[in-house]
């Protein structure tokens, strides 16, 4: 197989929330492929390291501050990425935030900062590249979603609605798009440990009942998503629009036992940081 199915080399990505975390992951990941990388971030400085870091591996990196929950942010984001590298081929739309809360306890504010920037944001930033994809008539857009896109979990009632959301965005926009050449698929990683989440790690009970349900026997890597952040972005996925593609170890398989004590991971699992 032709390693050019997976060669980014001229092309231009957009990641945004990539300061820290699955962003960073997925925006090295496309750099090794080849592309050009638009870092974005509400706080800019927060990503000079990283663009260092890019710019060392051969590409050409810039660092936009960008606030997801702002119209006026996305659209001045998007000028700037477009006036750097002309064009804008890949869009990640990585950006988000999480309140872990039993359900009585969610606040309207919660609500509105969970679905403000998960959803709504990524609607808008897709929008506004979305344009200039479409004159071009080449795109490839990458909502990043989650296990909670297929699934519901106590205690994410807020995040779950913004990542079901997606999911179904992420269709209607294929949709939308798909004549002009511009696919939209979304990848949903399972149980990876970030920044967000890292206080649950620390409780080794829970982490062992996690892998217990998770196929693969352990939690998410941080290499776990390059493949497919690289497949959606490239001219592999041609062919793919409106999917969601899970990277989840299995674990939205059901991940129930039939037989008492059977599947049982031997040993201690182990949560790999991400």
């Amino acid at each position: 197989m032709s390693n050019a199915l997976f060669d980014l080399s001229s092309r231009v990505a957009i990641v945004t929330g990539s300061s820290r975390g699955l962003g960073q992951y997925m925006a090295r990941a496309l750099a090794i492929a080849g592309a050009d990388l638009v870092l974005t971030s509400r706080d800019r400085t927060r990503l000079l390291p990283f663009e260092t870091e890019i710019k060392a591996l051969g590409r050409r990196a810039v660092s936009l501050e960008l606030d997801v929950r702002q119209r006026e942010s996305i659209d001045k984001m998007t000028a700037a990425a477009e006036a750097v590298f002309g064009h804008v081929d890949i869009l990640v739309n990585n950006a988000g935030s999480n309140v872990r809360k039993p359900a009585l306890e969610v606040t309207w504010e919660d609500w509105n900062l969970v679905l403000d920037t998960n959803l709504r944001g990524s609607f808008f930033v897709s929008q506004a590249v979305a344009r200039g994809m479409i004159a071009r008539r080449y795109g490839r857009i990458i909502n990043i979603g989650s296990v909670t896109s297929v699934a519901g979990y106590a205690g994410l009632a807020a995040y779950g609605a913004s990542r079901g959301g997606i999911r179904q965005l992420t269709m209607s926009l294929a949709d939308d798009w798909g004549q002009y050449g511009v696919t939209v698929n979304c990848l949903a990683p399972g149980w990876f440990q970030t920044e967000q989440n890292k206080v649950l790690y620390e409780n080794t009970e829970w982490v062992e009942y996690l892998c217990d349900r998770i196929p693969l026997k352990r939690t998410g890597q941080p290499r776990d998503l390059d493949g497919a952040v690289v497949f959606l972005a490239a001219e592999s996925s041609r062919y793919v629009t409106g999917q969601t593609l899970l990277v989840d170890g299995g674990i939205s398989t059901g991940a129930t036992r039939a037989l008492p004590g059977a599947g049982r991971a031997s040993g201690k699992p182990s949560a790999e940081p991400r």
